[in-house]
């Protein structure tokens, strides 16, 4: 397991307080093992791993917990058994109902420290920033960077020099299980594809209920033809009118931003510098 020092560093000032701890990043990029590892640290800092209550909302044993009142009353029953402090873990909490409401009455209600995961930005942001305003700090986690990439890559293949590694992230990216395949081109790339649909499934397309996924799908394979240039919602538009399908720059915009919310896409923003563009 990697250490993954960077996050830990910058979620180590806020571990054991009342701010609500929020993990945000795109679907297996690594979030659950963040809390993992936020759990190890804690109990080398001298707490009980009794005090802990973990969930994961994407088991299907959880399913009858995804309403804010059955959680609610979970939580508080387990709580009731735990001596002293009482640490939440959620993972992918976005799959909970109302869920936002029952996060704010446990920091009400109990002597906690939460930590939540979620892969959807703007589900996470907007229903925080309502009921929980100045109350919680968010941490985007990315896939592996190239040091943390070729630190796995190397318990796998030792003896590969760095080009080879860089060469082998640019083709398959960061995503952390790729190690368990060992990185096998025809397996990895069959993952990052099953991946993929499953963010734009759910995470684009059930979230955002978008109903036209023709047009998602062509809207994305404009944009990812394209990685790395400017472009702009009316370019897009006229290229799928000439494509025979007609769909206003404000529809690809939101379409651009609930891809952009799920992760899939990352916008770096123009700036003006003493009136040059860059």
């Amino acid at each position: 397991m990697i250490k993954r020092e960077t996050y830990m560093s910058r979620i180590r000032p806020f571990m054991d307080n009342e701010l609500i701890k929020v993990l945000t990043g795109i679907r297996r990029s690594g979030k659950s093992v963040m809390l993992d590892l936020i759990q190890d640290e804690l109990v080398e800092n001298g707490v009980n791993c009794r005090q802990f209550i973990f969930l994961n909302f994407e088991n299907m044993a959880n399913l009858p917990l995804c309403t804010a009142a059955a959680l609610h009353d979970e939580i508080i029953r387990r709580a009731s058994q735990i001596q002293g402090k009482v640490y939440l873990f959620f993972d992918e909490i976005q799959e909970v109902e109302a869920w936002e409401k029952c996060i704010n009455s446990f920091r009400v209600e109990l002597d906690c420290d939460i930590y939540i995961t979620g892969s959807n930005a703007k589900l996470l942001s907007s229903e925080l920033a309502t009921y929980l305003a100045g109350r919680y700090v968010e941490f985007v986690i990315y896939p592996f960077s190239f040091q943390e990439f070729m630190e796995l890559y190397h318990t796998v293949y030792p003896d590969t020099d760095t080009r080879q590694c860089f060469a082998k992230y640019l083709t398959l990216g960061g995503m952390p299980y790729l190690c368990n395949l060992r990185y096998d081109e025809a397996a990895s790339r069959q993952y990052l594809r099953d991946l993929f649909n499953s963010v734009e499934l759910k995470d684009v397309v059930r979230h955002n209920n978008i109903r036209d996924v023709d047009m998602l799908e062509r809207i994305i394979a404009y944009i990812t033809a394209g990685i790395g240039t400017t472009f702009s919602s009316t370019a897009v538009s006229k290229y799928l009118k000439s494509e025979g399908r007609t769909v206003s720059p404000e529809t690809v915009l939101n379409y651009i931003r609930a891809c952009t919310d799920a992760f899939l896409f990352y916008q770096v923003k123009r700036q003006d510098l003493q009136g040059k563009k860059i």
